[in-house]
C-alpha cells in the first residue's frame, strides 16, 4: 500500500478519506432503491440523494436545483460543452489554450460538428487575462470556457474577472455563457461559484479525497440537454443516480473545501502556501533546476498559484526518468495530466511557449490535505539525491 506520506500526486486522484466513504457506503446499503422509484425504498434512496444535493449545495453556496450530479469531471465538462448543440444556430465557442483534455478534445467534437472553436492565448505565467477574452468575443459567441487552476501548473485564472467582463462587454446584446472547469480548484484555493458571470461549472471527487466515479455539474440556469435518456436529474443528465458517490461527495467537500467556515481547511491552505513557497526557492538551488512558468520564482506572483501544484524540470533528466527514480524510492509524482501520461507532447506548456528542452524534462509535484510539511521536505531531499546523480 502507497504511504500517503510519499504520494505526490493529487492533481491525478487522491488517497480516499476511509471514514466518509464507510458512512456513506453503510448509509447506501440500507437505502438501496432506486431514487427514481415511486415506492417506499425508492423514496428512502431519494431521501438520501437530496439530502447529498441539499449540502453540496450549502458548501458551494448555490441555491440546491443547480446541482447535477454526474459520473466526473470530464462528463459534467462535457455536458456543459455539449449543450451548445441544442442551440438553433451554429455559431463560437471560446476555450482557454490551457485546458485539461476534457474540454480540449470535447471542443474539437464541437468544430466537427460545424461550431467554430477559438483559443484564448494565456500570458507567460499562464494566465487568460479578462482583457484577452474581452478581445476575442464576438456576436456569434456562445459559450467561454476558462479552467479555475490549471491541472500541470497550479496557476490560478481570474474567473470572476473574466466573468465580469464578459457581461460588461455583452451589455445590451445575447451574454454568452461562461463555464468553469473547478475540478483543481475545490478543496484547493478558496472558490466562490456563486459569483453573478459564472453560468456552469465542473467539479470531480476523487480530487479531494472522495471516490470515483461521481462528479458535479453546477448550472446555474436550467438547460437543454443535448444527451438523453430516462430524464433523470431534471433531464441533465440521465441514467441511474450514484447515491454513495453523491453522498460521499457531499461530506468530503464539506470536510476539505476551503472557505472562512472552514477554518481547518483553510489553514492547512495557509499554511501550505508557506510551506510550497520554501519547496520552490529550494528547488530553484538544485543545479540545472527550472520552475515552470519562470514567473513562479518570484514570491509577490504566489498570489496566482495553488500550493498544491508545483512543475519542475530538470536539466538532462527526462521527465520519465525523474518519475521512474523517484518511484524506485517510493514517491509518487507525475509528468503532466494523468488523461496525457501515454502522449509525448505537453499542449498546456506549449500554449505558454516553454521551451522544448524544458517541456521534456518537466514533471509535476502536487499535493493536498493530508500533506505534511515534512513530507514535502523528504520529497527535495530525494529531488535533490537525483538530480545530483545527473547534474554534478
Amino acid at each position: 500500500m502507497t504511504d500517503v506520506s510519499r504520494y505526490f500526486d493529487w492533481a491525478a486522484t487522491s488517497p480516499q478519506d476511509k471514514d466518509i466513504l464507510n458512512e456513506s457506503l453503510m448509509a447506501t446499503i440500507s437505502s438501496w432503491g432506486n431514487p427514481s422509484s415511486a415506492h417506499k425504498a425508492g423514496k428512502e434512496a431519494r431521501n438520501l440523494l437530496e439530502e447529498a444535493r441539499n449540502s453540496c449545495a450549502k458548501t458551494l453556496g448555490v441555491k440546491p436545483e443547480t446541482i447535477y450530479f454526474t459520473s466526473g469531471g470530464t462528463e459534467s465538462d462535457q455536458l456543459a460543452l455539449l449543450s451548445v448543440l441544442t442551440k438553433p444556430v451554429k455559431g463560437t465557442v471560446l476555450i482557454s489554450s490551457i485546458e485539461h483534455p476534457a474540454i480540449r478534445e470535447q471542443a474539437l467534437v464541437l468544430k466537427k460538428c460545424g461550431w467554430n472553436v477559438e483559443t484564448l492565448k494565456a500570458d507567460k505565467l499562464g494566465i487568460i487575462t479578462p482583457e484577452t477574452v474581452a478581445e476575442s468575443l464576438t456576436d456569434d459567441t456562445h459559450l467561454v470556457c476558462v479552467m479555475a487552476v490549471n491541472n500541470e501548473t497550479g496557476i490560478i485564472q481570474p474567473i470572476n474577472e473574466i466573468a465580469d467582463i464578459i457581461t460588461e462587454k455583452t451589455k445590451g446584446k445575447r451574454r454568452p455563457k461562461f463555464h468553469v472547469d473547478c475540478v483543481q480548484a475545490a478543496g484547493k484555493i478558496p472558490l466562490d461559484i456563486s459569483h453573478a458571470g459564472i453560468d456552469s461549472a465542473a467539479f470531480s471527487a476523487h480530487k479531494i479525497c472522495g471516490p470515483r466515479g461521481i462528479g458535479i455539474l453546477y448550472f446555474k440556469e436550467a438547460t437543454e440537454s443535448f444527451l438523453r435518456g430516462g430524464g433523470q436529474e431534471k433531464g441533465i443528465r440521465s441514467g441511474t443516480e450514484n447515491v454513495f458517490g453523491a453522498l460521499a461527495f457531499s461530506k468530503v467537500l464539506e470536510k476539505y473545501f476551503i472557505s472562512e467556515e472552514n477554518k481547518t481547511a483553510l489553514n492547512h491552505y495557509e499554511t501550505s502556501m508557506e510551506c510550497t513557497r520554501k519547496f520552490v526557492d529550494k528547488l530553484a538551488t538544485l543545479k540545472g533546476c527550472s520552475i515552470v512558468p519562470e514567473g513562479r520564482l518570484n514570491k509577490e506572483n504566489d498570489k496566482f498559484f495553488s500550493p498544491y501544484v508545483v512543475q519542475a524540470a530538470f536539466k538532462n533528466i527526462p521527465g520519465q526518468v525523474m518519475l521512474r527514480a523517484l518511484d524506485a524510492r517510493d514517491i509518487c509524482i507525475s509528468t503532466g495530466s494523468a488523461c496525457s501520461t501515454k502522449k509525448a507532447n505537453r499542449p498546456v506548456l506549449e500554449a505558454m511557449h516553454i521551451p522544448g528542452d524544458i517541456r521534456e524534462t518537466a514533471v509535476r509535484f502536487s499535493f493536498g490535505p493530508l500533506t505534511k510539511p515534512e513530507d514535502i521536505d523528504a520529497l527535495f531531499e530525494a529531488v535533490s539525491e537525483v538530480n545530483g546523480t545527473f547534474n554534478k
